[in-house]
């Protein structure tokens, strides 16, 4: 029986309620979209600009996080994670996946006028570096390109298993091979790790633990600029730090929305209200109070809308 699965739920329940208003950067839009809603979550109508999915499955982000998943399920060895990890990547992901479909039309896309989202997934910049890498053998595979949340999210039901840093930089370097990538992904998963062992205030923790550290020093002062706009609206502290999936932004709006909230439910709405890349946001949000509260603080009907939940409940004790 894997271990501590309900943290993993808590971040995929969140990207898919997340996912339908996944990229709306247009503030205006995003108003109209939300105008008279009791319920964001899980809107029935895709509203990401950029490509479309059915309600309740998840995005690129917490996919490859699915995939991690379902490597650890079917593994037996573990000296053979990492390549079994590799190549559940290019099925999921590569060649004649609907990822790999869209990629190619997207190509064809760019040339016209962007008029309406794609039909199916949108794979990621860190996933096609990642496939391509592995093709060439590379020692290690991750993209270099970008610093963004998928490192994070490949690693995030390994480390729950273990819960050590030092192998899951293994893990995160397999799909993002950038030191900014690798740290607030560490960062993020010691701050879940200090919330599921029921400490009073996890980020304070971390920054108590790490405060002379060199490595998680970016870290630490982000997170001292976030306190001080603890105040603040939180769209407003998202906008200023940065809607978009790339560090330290995402891991910024994410520590205001846990220091701002007390349950899943508003942080992952307030998360949502704040638009741009609310999924990457959400991955970390959620599991963050799904270790805090835990699986009794999802709300059992968003677990119920969430396509991927259902596996992931076979296998929590």
């Amino acid at each position: 029986m894997l271990k501590k699965l309900h943290i993993f739920l808590g971040a995929t329940v969140a990207d898919a309620a997340a996912r339908p208003l996944h990229w709306v950067y247009d503030e205006k839009k995003l108003k109209s979209y939300l105008k008279n809603k009791k319920e964001i979550a899980f809107l029935k109508t895709n509203k990401c600009p950029f490509y479309s999915i059915n309600t309740g499955e998840v995005s690129g982000y917490n996919d490859v996080g699915q995939v991690m998943f379902k490597t650890l399920k079917g593994n037996k060895d573990k000296k053979t994670l990492i390549d079994d990890f590799k190549k559940n990547i290019i099925r999921n992901f590569g060649p004649g996946s609907n990822y790999w479909k869209n990629l190619k039309f997207r190509k064809k896309y760019k040339k016209i006028k962007w008029t309406k989202p794609v039909k199916g997934p949108w794979i990621h910049q860190n996933i096609m570096e990642t496939i391509q890498n592995i093709k060439s053998k590379k020692r290690i595979t991750g993209g270099k390109k970008v610093n963004e949340s998928d490192g994070y999210c490949a690693t995030l039901p390994y480390y729950l298993q273990n819960q050590s840093l030092s192998k899951s930089k293994s893990i995160i370097k397999t799909v993002a091979n950038k030191k900014l990538s690798e740290q607030f992904a560490l960062a993020k998963l010691e701050i879940i790790n200090f919330a599921d062992q029921k400490y009073k205030d996890p980020v304070n923790s971390f920054l108590k633990k790490y405060k002379n550290n060199t490595y998680f020093k970016d870290v630490i002062e982000n997170i001292k600029k976030v306190k001080k706009d603890k105040n603040k609206p939180h769209t407003i502290v998202v906008k200023k730090f940065g809607k978009a999936c790339s560090y330290p932004g995402t891991f910024n709006g994410s520590i205001h929305a846990i220091i701002t909230s007390t349950n899943f439910k508003s942080a992952i709405n307030k998360t949502i209200k704040a638009g741009g890349c609310n999924c990457s946001r959400a991955n970390f949000v959620g599991a963050y109070f799904a270790a805090l509260k835990g699986i009794k603080g999802i709300p059992k009907e968003w677990i119920s809308k969430t396509k991927p939940a259902k596996e992931i409940l076979k296998h929590i004790s």
